[in-house]
This record gives structure tokens, sequence and C-alpha cells, in this order.
């Protein structure tokens, strides 16, 4: 008879998900560039389509709505970005911060876990700055009469007029439960369990209005193409002027927003989620008396 265990269909446990993440995080270490990068521009596009699905819900609800239920069908949406990262399978920055578990049991090095960081970051980068400018071109903005921009550019402005701290603190919150997410899909044995895994943590960070790097990818530079060069009807169909936002510039953008995101973001990741698990399930332990 065989030692080995039998087949099931329940969630792995806790300490099983972490000698997954392990294995999955020296996999992602070990890609080679051209394949990773080309997964990461897919994650950039697929975290910026749930943007854009996040800011047509939102779009015209001022007033219409009570906040908190505007916040919560934009972060429901919103989890089309993760499900499509994860199910569709794509090489996301935020969810890779979770590499550092398998660089703290001395598997992958610190060059490498450096590497994929960069590659994955610039490609996410690429993916979502290019899905900005498509959706630019298409003039989706202009829909529901400019309800779309409209509510892009505001998003926008809010990002660009958070303290560094304040950034800092947000992008740690937001990507705990980014990571959370991820975690909880590596204990999963199906699509449709990877889906409802996901859902609620993403849900919570957008609701909460926490900060996440690789979608503000795509809210900022959206906003900078519209603020930059929209059409006069455009204005004139929300009511409003370019002059209205003169903080919306790039280097607001890099230095006011996604300098301390990025910063949070990894504190979360590394920290508060692949740190803490790496330490209760795989640390070596010292044998026992």
């Amino acid at each position: 008879m065989s030692d080995k265990p039998e087949p099931t269909l329940d969630a792995l446990l806790p300490a099983e998900i972490a000698h997954k993440a392990e294995d999955i995080g020296v996999k992602k270490a070990s890609l080679d560039a051209p394949s990773t990068v080309v997964l990461a521009v897919l994650a950039g596009a697929f975290i910026a389509l749930g943007a854009i699905f996040s800011t047509t819900v939102s779009a015209g609800t001022a007033g219409s709505l009570p906040f908190g239920v505007v916040r919560l069908l934009s972060g429901l949406v919103f989890s089309l970005g993760l499900i499509l990262v994860i199910v569709g399978g794509a090489e996301l920055f935020t969810g890779n911060n979770l590499i550092i578990m398998a660089w703290a049991s001395r598997r992958v090095s610190t060059r490498q876990l450096l590497r994929n960081w960069a590659l994955v970051y610039g490609g996410n980068l690429i993916g979502a700055v290019s899905t900005a400018a498509l959706v630019f071109v298409g003039g989706q903005y202009q829909f529901g009469r400019g309800a779309v921009g409209n509510a892009a550019l505001d998003i926008a402005s809010a990002k660009v007029h958070l303290g560094f701290l304040e950034g800092v603190v947000l992008g740690i919150l937001c990507n705990a439960l980014v990571c959370l997410a991820v975690w909880l899909s590596y204990g999963a044995r199906s699509a449709t369990d990877k889906i409802l895994a996901i859902v609620p943590p993403i849900a919570a960070f957008v609701a909460a209005g926490f900060e996440h790097s690789i979608a503000n990818m795509y809210f900022l530079p959206i906003a900078l193409l519209i603020r930059a060069a929209a059409p006069d009807a455009f204005w004139t169909a929300i009511g409003k002027t370019a002059d209205d936002y003169p903080d919306l510039t790039w280097t607001n953008a890099v230095i006011a927003n996604l300098v301390p995101v990025t910063l949070g973001n990894i504190i979360g990741g590394v920290l508060l989620v692949g740190g803490v698990y790496w330490f209760v399930f795989l640390r070596k332990k010292p044998p026992a008396p």
C-alpha cells in the first residue's frame, strides 16, 4: 500500500499554504526575464481593467448613493483585476512581495528577489500605463456625458493630495489585504475557490480607501491624460476646466503617491504577511528538549 495521502478537495491548511507559497516564490524568482516581463505587463493591464471597471461603476453616483455603498460596489468590481492575475496567470509586484518567504528560507538569493521585483514592477507599469493610453484614445472617459472621466479626475486628485506618511500607511494596509488574498488563493483547490477567496480582501481595501501602487499606475495616468488632452466638449459636459486640477502633474503622481505607496506596499506584504507566516510556519525551530 502507498503511504501517499488520499487526494482531497479540502482547502490547504495554513502550514501547507506556507510551504506552497515558498515553492511558488522559488519558481517566480527563477523565471527567465522575458517571460517575467511579459507576465508582468499582463498583470499591470489586468489590474488596470479592474480599475476601469471600478471607476465606471462609481461614475455619476455622487449624492445618489451612500458613500459606503459606492465604495463597496467599487471594491467588488475592482476584484476583477486580481482574479485575472491569479486565475489567468500573471506576475503582480504586490503579490510577489510574498517571495520574501523563499528568501527568508534561503531558497532565493537577494539578487533573485530584487531582480524579480524590479522586472515585475517595470512590467506592471508598462501594462497599466498602456491600458490608460488605450482607454484615453478610445474615449471611454467621455461615457455618461463625461461622468467616467470626472470620476477618474476626482480619484486621481485625491491620491496626489495624500501626505507622505499617509501614503505609506495606506499602502501598508492595502498590501496586507492583497497578500492575504493571494495567500488564501494558494490554499484553494479550484478556480471557484480562488475567486471566492480573492473578492472579500480586495473589496475591503478598495472600500476602505487604501492605496495600491499598481492600480495607481492606471488611476493617475488616465487622469493626467484627460487633464492634458481632453477636448473642450468633455470639460463643458462636466462643468469644469483643466485648471480645476492644478496639482495633477506627473511629478506629483510619482513623488506624492507612487513613491510612498510603493514603500508602504512592500512593508505590508513583506512584514505583515510574508514575514509573519514565515516566522510561524517555516523558520527552523530548535529541537524539543
